[in-house]
């Protein structure tokens, strides 16, 4: 048995008020059996989800999508603010110590929210606070990592599953350094370890620890196609790609095809931030981190493989970043 969801006006009209329907299997044997909802879109955008009727998700999607396109935000859009702000939340996990992940939103207290990997993510979490008072059955936990799907989909990228139940845990239960696979400020991957061998060890170590292999880390670096790095954040400055608000594989073309070197100046001055690359123009950047995916004999392959076929990037990024926002979770 299905019931019939309208999305709301603004939404379809996004669309080209093009008719926006959703099947959703009605629950069966009271709320212990949950059913999968398909919210699908007049372009065959589907996001998944359990059908809880304590959360209205078509709403949430709608007030996530309006912030994005909120003209308020053009200079700074949101949606890469979002992936980053799942990505963090999730890649705290420990397989070794099974703490840490998508399952608590510890990033609200100070200690983790002051993790200099996390810097600036503040702000994410302020836009999207109306959204969590709107809805008060929603938890922060599964907001972030709802609001991060939304926005690759938004921006191009793969239609992801995502499955709500997420809860917000004490600050107890924040992350902390424990045993070798955790970096000293945090658990989350550290840009530049000195030399080109330190620095893959180094993601190895932070992604095998969370459960991924050398395929998945360079599909996951993959979301530097999107966003922008900032001085005042990381002390890094400028955007991966031309396309800064795209998912696509024009990251891995760029890694591969541009001459790059370090940066020795910035707007006629001498730079003084962190060992960063930059592209003949001085208008695009590359981390240590990045490089690395084309000097390392086993990432490369990767990286080159994704440079020649978007679909097959797109595909093993979706399935790789539903398999983070899941880290601790499901």
């Amino acid at each position: 048995m299905f019931r019939r969801v309208r999305l709301g006006a603004r939404f379809a009209a996004r669309l080209g008020n093009r008719a926006v329907l959703a099947r959703v299997p009605l629950a069966r044997a009271g709320a212990a059996a949950a059913g999968v909802v398909t919210l699908a879109t007049a372009a065959s955008v589907p996001v998944w989800c359990r059908d809880n009727p304590a959360v209205n998700w078509v709403q949430v999607r709608e007030e996530i999508v309006e912030i994005m396109d909120s003209e308020d935000y053009m200079e700074e859009p949101p949606g890469p603010q979002f992936v980053r702000l799942a990505w963090h939340s999730s890649g705290t996990y420990c397989k070794h110590t099974k703490t840490g992940g998508s399952n608590a939103a510890t990033m609200r207290y100070g200690g983790e929210g002051n993790w200099g990997a996390n810097a600036g993510l503040a702000k994410s979490r302020a836009l999207l606070e109306a959204v969590k008072v709107r809805h008060p059955n929603l938890s922060y936990a599964d907001l972030w990592v709802f609001a991060g799907i939304v926005a690759i989909e938004e921006m191009g990228g793969p239609k992801i599953p995502f499955k709500p139940g997420r809860i917000d845990k004490p600050p107890a239960a924040t992350p902390t350094w424990t045993i070798k696979q955790h970096a000293e400020d945090g658990r989350l991957p550290t840009p530049d370890m000195g030399t080109d061998e330190a620095t893959a060890a180094h993601l190895r170590n932070i992604f095998n620890r969370m459960g991924f292999n050398d395929q998945e880390i360079v599909a996951l670096s993959g979301a530097h196609a999107v966003g922008r790095c900032h001085r005042e954040n990381s002390g890094y400055w400028g955007p991966w790609t031309y396309s800064p608000t795209t998912v696509s594989n024009e990251y891995y073309r760029l890694l591969l095809d541009v001459k790059w070197t370090e940066k020795k100046t910035h707007e006629g001055k001498p730079w003084t931030g962190p060992r960063q690359f930059e592209n003949p123009a001085g208008d695009l950047m590359m981390l240590p981190s990045d490089l690395v995916l084309i000097k390392d004999p086993s990432f490369r392959k990767y990286a080159e493989e994704y440079a020649k076929d978007d679909d097959k990037f797109k595909e093993d990024f979706g399935k790789a970043f539903e398999k983070l926002m899941n880290l601790g979770f499901a």
